[in-house]
């Protein structure tokens, strides 16, 4: 994680919003941010953890929140930018804004927490929480990241338990807790034993003994099988044969039985043969004739029922046609007035008329009366004003015009000079700062490269000289060792023996008998010396880039800060010489030059605001004034017109004598008058129109109806010809036919036989009877289906069917023997494979029981935990042993407890707890960063982040000497690292930092060192 920017607002000591950005600041890899105590310092880290976590250090995270925010401000906001991801490629914003509560400000509203993911430009909202985005839980982040004040020693203080479960969840090694998956799969092996065990138990019944004797049993019941089949075949052949004559001769009886039941049956038949004759004759001959008649018949008495009604309709409109005219005539006659009536109405309308224009007349000459005094009394409001608006004007011409450009100009000289000249002293005092900071590195860096032997040209040849030494010395050591060891074994060589090395059988010059240790001693001492030398060396090259490093950063700054000074002093020159030109020479007479101009310009513009407010006033009588004339001129058209319109409407009147009366009466009273006419005319039109179509209608029906008597009378004389002629010609067909009773013809009319079942029925008996009789003599031909004996047939029947029955059973003991055998085939050789998978599954479960042992209870994670602790031990060692000057080490037991090596006093071995307060910094700070180094190769980051808000107070001089400088060489490590402090030492160390300043009113503001 490496921070952007922060956004504070509202957070403790930060009443106004401030924005911190560390851009700048990580760009240098070594930055500070300093201030007094209280100032607000601390109040950054807090900000960082609340974006992040939504919790801050200080405070719980419920019930103490109202605390955190401001006492005179209503919210807190916070926005951090920061990047994270794989080597730090994604860039994040975390977002955090609580509010009191507006009922209760001692309480605060829940707070909203989101974050954001920088996506082409535009943030996009996440669901993930900063343990998914950072990878680290908020302790670990604070042990690791961002160490707050009074947890520095966190680490250090946690017991074996915590301290080995922080290393599995930092570097995820849960992956190594494999005792679970161990203690499945050997579950799984046990239950799939368990499963072999069970199945090869239910096999045991099969073997190669018992598959030799049901094959053996499968060939004897073969051989029996192949007999009983020919024996079945020889009487299937035989009961085919008497089958089919068998069949013939039930055949035989059955027909003749058949035949004997329809003889019975004859007399019956031949009398329904008759009836469906007679039937059929008078159903297709005498029936058609007869219905048309029974027709003709009711048509004839339907046409005179007509013809009754019809007279009599006949008279009824003729009496109904008389009464009607009568009341027409009288309606006509009422109608004739209508016009006269009309004309009345019409002029009582234009009376109703002319009494409402003299209402609206009325109460436009109230309206006149009205506006005239109103005009009177603007124009004169109009007068004042135009006086008042000369006055101004003269009092506006006396003064000089001001020029407004020139003094906004005036302004601007004025604010570029004093900026110009501060920003001329912090040039100054920046450019002091660096030459006195470059000659000291300079010095340094002398100082540094006076250290190289006069024999060597470049510290590097230096470096390479004292690496090949390491390296040849090394090489003698290692020389010395293998002497040892095979001097060990040089006594078990003998001649005519292979050597256990080389396999020679002779040994001409055998190594003599020596003790090497003092030589050994000797070389690990100079090993030792040599090292020390090249970590001295080491030291100096790192301190001369560190130097060099600053030394080219300052001369960059002191040549850029000359550069910025030189234009500064340009723009200064040439705003003083022109200001010289308007006889301006200090920045007091120009202040007061614009003072003079600011002045005047005050009552020019309070005169200019006094005329335009006149102005308004005069165009806002002006439009009343408008506005009033307007509406006179529109009542003036008013009154004349409705004059007019009242004249015309008289002149329209067409008898004035009559509507004379009504001009008293009420407007009311006229119009119930007018709408009572008005009804009675429009009733009487209708009555009459109406009573018209009714008249039209009854002469329509009468003459409907008469047509209709007359069609009547002809359609009954043409029926009645029609019955005459029908009876004739059915008497002829009675006589022609046979039917002489006429009430029997009818009887056979309304019989109710189903003609065509009859002839279904007596069809049916005569194919029947044919087939009976054809039958019985062509099976009569042959001798043996007369003379069948049943008796016989079922004998030799049961004889074939026990046969039959034998060689089915003999074929199912065959297919179940051949199955037997097959199934004991397979039995065997699933027996097999079932020991084998047996045999391997028993191996596996013993490997996995070993396995088991292993992991029981965590102990693989914890062995893992402590193989990481030893390893961040010995990084930390690497810092820690340069601190405390060699006398110091890290180390840690088999209980994962931090011990510490004292080799002042021969190396022995003593609790962390034992070291001092400056000691204990020194120790947790190696170990905070080693522990962060560990993590920067976790995620996989080419920068890492290490903020430190602990502990520098306790040390002394020299101490916070040695721990800066290692801060320092941090930079080298691509490590960007953040100290808060309010060491003068440290700030003086530091070239790039922040500055945190509490004012009174504002709160907490920042200030930076570029």
């Amino acid at each position: 994680m490496i921070p952007v920017q922060l956004e504070i607002q509202g957070l403790y000591s930060y009443r106004e919003k401030e924005t911190i950005d560390f851009e700048p600041l990580t760009a240098a890899g070594l930055f500070g941010i300093f201030g007094a105590v209280g100032s607000g310092k601390s109040s950054i880290l807090e900000a960082i953890l609340l974006a992040l976590y939504g919790s801050t250090e200080r405070l719980s995270d419920r019930g103490e929140k109202n605390s955190m925010i401001n006492l005179q401000s209503d919210q807190v906001l916070i926005r951090f930018i920061f990047r994270s991801g794989k080597n730090n490629s994604e860039i994040y914003l975390a977002r955090y804004e609580a509010k009191r509560n507006k009922k209760d400000p001692e309480k605060v509203d829940p707070a909203n927490h989101v974050f954001y993911l920088q996506v082409d430009g535009n943030w996009e909202a996440l669901e993930l929480r900063a343990e998914e985005i950072i990878g680290m839980k908020k302790d670990h982040f604070k042990q690791t990241v961002i160490i707050p004040q009074g947890k520095f020693r966190e680490f250090i203080d946690l017991t074996p338990g915590p301290r080995a479960e922080m290393m599995k969840e930092l570097f995820g090694l849960e992956r190594f807790d494999l005792a679970a998956k161990t203690g499945s799969l050997l579950r799984e092996v046990k239950d799939e034993k368990i499963r072999l065990d069970t199945k090869i138990q239910t096999l045991e019944a099969y073997s190669e003994e018992r598959l030799v004797g049901q094959t053996e049993k499968l060939e004897s019941q073969k051989v029996e099988l192949k007999q009983s089949a020919e024996k079945v075949a020889k009487l299937e052949q035989a009961v085919k044969s008497q089958e089919k004559s068998r069949e013939k001769h039930h055949a035989w009886r059955e027909y003749s039985q058949m035949k004997k039941e329809l003889l019975t049956q004859k007399p019956q038949i031949e009398k329904q043969r008759q009836l469906h004759r007679d039937f059929m004759t008078a159903q297709s001959h005498l029936r058609p004739v007869w219905n048309q008649l029974q027709d003709q018949r009711i048509d004839a008495e339907k046409y005179r029922v007509n013809i009754f009604d019809s007279e009599h309709l006949a008279i009824e409109f003729e009496k109904e046609l008389a009464e009607e005219k009568t009341q027409e005539k009288e309606l006509r006659e009422k109608n004739q007035n209508r016009p006269e009536r009309e004309g009345k109405i019409r002029d009582l309308k234009k009376v109703l008329e002319i009494k409402q224009l003299k209402e609206k007349l009325q109460v436009a000459e109230q309206e006149l009366d009205q506006i005239l005094p109103s005009i009177a009394k603007l124009q004169n409001q109009r007068k004042e004003q135009e006086n008042k608006l000369r006055e101004s004007e003269n009092q506006l011409e006396k003064l000089a015009a001001s020029n407004a450009n020139h003094l906004a100009n005036l302004k601007n000289q004025l604010h570029t000079w004093e900026d110009l000249e501060a920003q001329l002293a912090q040039k100054n005092k920046l450019i002091a700062q660096f030459e006195s900071e470059e000659k000291k590195v300079t010095e340094t860096v002398n100082n540094l490269r006076s250290q190289i032997p006069a024999n060597f040209q470049k510290l590097e040849d230096w470096l390479k000289f004292q690496q090949n030494e390491i390296r040849d010395w090394e090489m003698k050591r290692e020389a010395i060792l293998q002497k040892s060891g095979l001097n060990n074994h040089a006594h078990l060589l003998e001649d005519g023996k292979p050597c256990p090395l080389c396999g020679a059988t002779e040994h001409p010059d055998p190594l003599e008998k020596r003790n090497h240790n003092q030589d050994q001693k000797e070389i690990e001492l100079k090993i030792a010396q040599e090292k020390e030398q090249l970590e001295k060396i080491l030291l100096i090259r790192q301190q001369l880039n560190e130097q060099e490093i600053y030394l080219q950063n300052h001369g960059e700054n002191l040549k850029r800060n000359r550069q910025d000074k030189n234009g500064i002093s340009e723009k200064w020159e040439k705003l003083t010489q022109a200001l010289a030109e308007q006889k301006i020479n200090d920045q007091k007479k120009l202040a007061q030059q614009i003072q003079t101009l600011e002045n005047e310009a005050q009552i020019r513009e309070k005169i200019l605001k006094s005329i335009q407010k006149i102005r308004q006033e005069i165009d806002q009588v002006q439009k009343d004034l408008d506005q009033s004339q307007d509406k006179l001129q529109q009542a003036q058209l008013k009154k004349g017109n409705l004059q007019t319109a009242i004249q015309s409407k008289q002149d329209e009147i067409k008898d004035p004598n009559f509507c004379q009366a009504f001009f008293e009466k009420n407007p009311e009273e006229i119009q119930r008058g007018i709408d009572k006419v008005e009804k009675d005319i429009h009733d009487a039109a209708l009555a009459l129109e109406s009573k018209q179509i009714y008249i039209q209608e009854l002469q329509t029906k009468s003459a409907t109806n008469l047509a209709d008597l007359k069609n009547f009378k002809n359609s009954l004389n043409s029926v009645q010809t029609k019955i005459e002629k029908l009876e004739k010609e059915f008497d002829a067909l009675k006589k022609e036919h046979g039917f002489p009773d006429e009430e029997a013809l009818i009887r056979l009319f309304e019989h109710s036989l189903d003609a065509d079942k009859i002839a279904q029925e007596i069809q049916q008996f005569d194919q029947q009877f044919a087939l009976a009789q054809s039958r019985i003599e062509e099976l009569e031909k042959e001798k043996e289906v007369v003379e069948f004996n049943e008796e016989a047939f079922v004998k030799l029947a049961a004889q074939y069917q026990l046969t039959l029955s034998i060689n089915k059973e003999l074929q199912e003991m065959v297919v179940i023997q051949q199955q037997e055998v097959k199934t004991t085939l397979q039995k065997i050789e699933e027996k097999k494979v079932l020991l084998r998978n047996l045999e391997a599954i028993e191996k596996r479960e013993n490997y996995l029981r070993e396995l088991e042992k292993l992991f029981k209870g965590s102990g693989f994670v914890k062995y893992v935990s402590s193989i990481y602790l030893k390893e961040l031990c010995h990084t930390a060692n690497q810092r820690f042993m340069k601190l405390s000057k060699n006398s110091l080490s890290l180390e840690i037991d088999e209980d994962n407890t931090f011990w510490v090596v004292d080799y002042l006093n021969g190396g022995k071995k003593r609790l962390l707890k034992t070291l001092s307060g400056g000691q204990t910094f020194q120790a947790s700070l190696c170990l905070a960063l080693a522990l962060a180094e560990k993590v920067k190769a976790l995620n996989q980051a080419d920068q890492s982040f290490f903020f430190l808000d602990e502990g520098f107070g306790a040390l002394d001089r020299n101490s916070l000497r040695v721990v800066f400088e290692t801060l320092k060489s941090l930079r080298h490590e691509n490590r960007i690292v953040g100290i808060i402090s309010h060491v003068e030492e440290l700030q003086q160390e530091i070239g790039v930092y922040a500055q945190v300043e509490l004012d009174p009113e504002t709160g907490s503001n920042v200030s930076y060192s570029y």
